[in-house]
């Protein structure tokens, strides 16, 4: 009976302590897998360092075929690097080494312009302006003025021809005739030269002219001339006219015409200095930009010895009229 009990108690304590052991033994091997040995971090941090990126760790079933597919990648990838860093340098630089420019090659991409710059093929043109076809009718009587120019040539010398006259009480107070040589000095200014003929009744007279006329700034039209005759004789005449345009087809031109003479010509009653200024005013409008009638109202004035002549003649120093007319070119 005694001996029964003391079995069962060995055999009990025999069980506890293996299983303590196993036990024990089961956590020392769980401390090793959780914290490796030095030996093994090392082997392992290499192992990491030799893998490419992408690189793929065969898994189960896929047998060879892993770690074919696993090297194919990262060849791709070098090769694809490799490329295009050898491709940069060879887009980046020509194939061909550009030339330095030159003086010729400048002188071929930026020609010289003349300061005109109108260098056209030679063609040859015309034109007629009938600037003043116009009539009036006044307490003095009636009368008719006329005003024309005509050029023919090229951008740079042309032939010109300028006339001017008046009519009263049936017949001819004056008109002129010339004919000039005109040479362009700017895009905006000729130079002219030639002879002037007058062509009244009893006063035929020639005379040398030289003059400038083009387009001042603001778009003034300017023309000044200077015409030496017979003996000496000397005057000049000046013109100025300004378009304003009020709308695509009415325009209003002011006019300003001043006639200076350097000595007394008893045979025309015209005394030296100032002799007559005359200003007008007139407005068109343009049917077509080559045919406009128009209105307006000019005053014309004599000064000093003119003045004087007239009055002794019977006819008054100063004058304003309304007048009717046409501007026409072609």
């Amino acid at each position: 009976m005694n001996a029964t009990p003391r079995a069962a108690l060995a055999q009990a304590l025999g069980l506890a302590l293996l299983f303590a052991h196993g036990a024990a033994r089961a956590q020392r091997e769980m401390q090793e897998h959780a914290t490796p040995s030095p030996a093994q971090a090392d082997r392992g941090m290499q192992d990491h360092a030799g893998m490419q990126p992408g690189a793929v760790e065969p898994g189960p079933g896929t047998g060879d075929r892993g770690p074919a597919k696993a090297q194919a990648q990262p060849a791709h990838f070098s090769s694809a690097a490799t490329c295009s860093c050898a491709s940069a340098p060879a887009s980046a630089l020509p194939r061909e080494p550009i030339p330095a420019l030159t003086d010729a090659d400048r002188a071929a991409a930026f020609p010289v312009l003349r300061t005109h710059a109108m260098l056209h093929a030679p063609s040859r043109t015309g034109y007629l302006l009938f600037d003043r076809l116009e009539g009036w009718d006044n307490h003095h009587g009636g009368g008719q003025a006329w005003e024309a120019s005509a050029w023919y040539g090229g951008d740079i010398d042309r032939l010109w021809l300028r006339s001017e006259g008046a009519r009263s009480g049936g017949r001819t107070e004056a008109a002129d005739l010339e004919a000039l040589y005109g040479h362009a000095v700017s895009p905006w200014w000729d130079l002219l030269v030639g002879v002037k003929q007058d062509v009244a009744p009893g006063d035929a007279r020639t005379s040398a002219a030289f003059g400038v006329q083009g387009m001042a700034p603001y778009k003034f039209e300017v023309a000044a001339t200077l015409y030496v005759g017979e003996g000496g004789s000397a005057s000049a005449r000046m013109q100025g006219e300004y378009d304003v345009l009020l709308s695509n087809r009415w325009i209003l031109q002011p006019r300003l015409e001043a006639d200076v003479a350097f000595a007394d010509d008893r045979a025309r009653d015209i005394g030296s200095g100032l002799s007559t200024l005359e200003a007008g005013l007139r407005l068109r409008y343009e049917i077509s930009r080559r045919f406009a009638p128009y209105l307006g109202v000019v005053h014309e004035r004599a000064f000093g010895a003119t003045a004087d002549y007239r009055r002794d003649a019977g006819e008054a120093a100063r004058e304003t009229r309304v007048v009717a007319g046409v501007r026409v070119w072609f």
